[in-house]
């Protein structure tokens, strides 16, 4: 059954058109696609408005007088909807609050969970689309830190986002596992612990932070201490070099080593993973993709859509894509090398297409950082050229930086913040507040805690657009009063207890019409029709995958949630009227229903009791 938004837009463009035959007018636009239906600023206007002002042209009047004969034609059939307004050129509506909130209330009450994946026309509206998603995509040299947590968080969210709308998603993760920085970290290992048989286990350290502290080591021997007390050693570089040829070639011994400390940084990542509620379907490993793109680009090369250079290695030109150079040249991105070597963006060709073959889907997202604007866009030219059909639904996720408010974090100078430590702070600090103010014997303070800390960490995160950079604060994200992860869990945990009391006391949710059609304080309505939106809300943070609007629906549902609290009391209601107090408790069963599924997109972990 279609929404009241969708019935009134539908009674709208039939007034207009009834208009326009009636003073013999020539319609200049799609009436359908013009008559858009917004929310009016004020209550007292309406529930619901749209503008005349598409069709002043057309039409050849003024918005208002438009308006008001639009309403006119409108109140002759007298719509049972609700009252119809002009309201300066807006043609608003009134709706009918006992009809529309039995239909919206029952609509959550029968879908329950699924309340938020339908559109008006009760479909999914990302039904049949097939979405690969990769994010997080770690080195094996350090440990997550605070900008693979937005990553993370972003990847996550929007792939629950997606799949709530309807789509089917394939969550991958590309561990970065070769390269010079991870001999780096080995050289490290080789220099400084081997012969004492260190391992993350025998010094008590979780197996990626053993790892990041050898490149940190690497780093702090490479270039000595800043008082001179420690020499510079610039022979590391080369040192680190050649252990990287060595493992190209396969050497037995490197080979070994760097296994071993992989294997210690991966178990490290997938706890973190776990603790963050984060999951994958499938991993690749650069070690396995890095040369698989170079049968592409010979390929290519053969076909004439790549060219050899004089150096002799195989570029293409991409001046098209990203502009002239400084001096008016043309952009050549090299794709092989002169002695026929794969670069990173052959790995990227390769991989893309070994996932398609895979897992066809007909969407690819990368959530990656901005810094890697230039390297996508250059990308999805690549494989568009080499004529692949799905390369018009590839997608950079752009995101801005991250940081804290001391400053950018570095992590080869030690000064990254690492996911683990962040964690166990907000933890700690969520643990301390909640001993404060406990009352509830049935609590697990730890366990709250650890799921507050979460909340924290991954609101904060998501509450800005992907596209801007940010600074978290630790100490904000944890407040449980505003805009906070934590306050929507204390919300949740105060509807979920005012669910227990009303059962204990006898009382139990009454979805009936009878009873939904008392439901007519300004409070009431308020948020009924801040449920209402839900769905809609999905659908734009799935069509824009940006989950921040998701979480200023939730704020928004929790703050209209304490104004109908206090504003209509349930239980003490029952003693007067004990079928609206039945009613209320529905509206707060249904408010909780939408913020259970609405904090899961966004990560945070609902809590029954805080």
């Amino acid at each position: 059954m279609a929404d009241q938004k969708t019935l009134f837009q539908n009674i709208v463009v039939e007034a207009v058109k009834i208009y326009a035959q009636e003073k013999s007018l020539t319609v200049e636009c799609d009436i359908e696609k013009t008559v858009r239906v917004e929310n009016p600023p004020k209550p007292e206007m309406g529930d619901l408005g749209v503008p005349m002002f598409p069709f002043a042209k057309s039409f050849r009047a003024v918005p208002p007088a438009i308006a008001s004969e639009v309403a006119a034609i409108i109140n002759r059939n007298k719509p049972s909807l609700g009252e119809v307004v002009p309201v300066g050129p807006y043609v608003n509506i009134k709706l009918n609050k006992a009809d529309a909130s039995s239909k919206i209330l029952k609509s959550i009450v029968e879908q329950k969970e699924l309340y938020g994946s339908l559109n008006a026309e009760g479909k999914k509206p990302l039904e049949g689309r097939k979405v690969m998603i990769e994010f997080s995509s770690p080195n094996t040299n350090k440990p997550l830190h605070l900008g693979h947590m937005r990553n993370d968080a972003l990847g996550e969210s929007v792939s629950r986002i997606l799949k709530k709308a309807g789509a089917e998603v394939f969550k991958v993760d590309l561990i970065n596992n070769r390269g010079i920085h991870i001999c780096k970290s080995m050289l490290a290992y080789k220099l400084f612990h081997e012969a004492n048989g260190d391992t993350p286990q025998s010094l008590g350290i979780k197996g990626d932070h053993f790892v990041g502290q050898c490149y940190v080591e690497f780093d702090q021997y490479l270039k000595g201490s800043k008082d001179g007390t420690k020499p510079a050693h610039p022979e590391a570089q080369t040192m680190a070099e050649e252990m990287l040829i060595k493992w190209e070639a396969g050497d037995e011994e490197i080979r070994k080593l760097w296994k071993m400390m992989n294997d210690w940084t991966l178990d490290g990542v997938k706890e973190t993973y776990k603790r963050t509620g984060i999951e994958f379907d499938k991993f690749y490993f650069e070690s396995e993709t890095y040369l698989k793109g170079k049968d592409e680009i010979l390929k290519g090369l053969e076909k004439g859509v790549f060219f050899k250079a004089e150096d002799g290695s195989v570029r293409i030109d991409v001046t098209d894509v990203v502009g002239k150079g400084k001096d008016e040249d043309n952009h050549e991105k090299v794709l092989l090398r002169k002695d026929g070597t794969s670069v990173y963006i052959t790995q990227d060709i390769g991989t893309a297409i070994s996932r398609h073959d895979d897992w066809p889907f007909n969407e690819l997202i990368y959530v990656v950082a901005s810094e890697q604007n230039y390297h996508f866009k250059i990308l999805f030219h690549i494989l568009k050229k080499l004529g692949f059909d799905w390369t018009d639904k590839l997608h950079h996720l752009s995101y801005g930086l991250v940081n804290l408010p001391s400053g950018r974090m570095k992590s080869r100078e030690g000064t990254v913040v690492d996911a683990d430590d962040l964690i166990d702070n907000l933890h700690a600090e969520a643990l301390k507040a909640i001993q404060e103010r406990e009352r509830d014997s049935e609590l697990n303070a730890d366990e709250v805690a650890e799921k507050v800390a979460l909340s924290a960490l991954h609101y904060y995160l998501l509450n800005v657009a992907p596209v801007k950079d940010m600074l978290f604060n630790p100490e904000e994200s944890l407040s449980f009063n505003g805009n906070t992860g934590p306050y929507l869990q204390y919300m949740g945990a105060r509807i979920a207890s005012i669910l227990r009391k009303a059962a204990e006391s006898g009382l139990t949710p009454d979805s009936s019409d009878e009873a939904l059609s008392l439901l007519g304080h300004e409070s009431e309505w308020a948020l009924i029709k801040e449920l209402q939106k839900f769905p809609s809300v999905v659908e734009r943070a799935a069509n824009d995958l940006d989950p921040s609007p998701v979480c200023i629906y939730i704020y928004d549902v929790s703050k209209s949630f304490s104004a109908f609290y206090r504003d209509c009391p349930i239980v003490g209601a029952a003693k007067d009227n004990e079928k609206l107090a039945k009613a209320r408790l529905c509206l707060a069963e249904c408010t909780l229903t939408v913020l259970k599924s609405a904090m899961n997109l966004v990560l945070v972990p609902y809590l029954d009791r805080m």
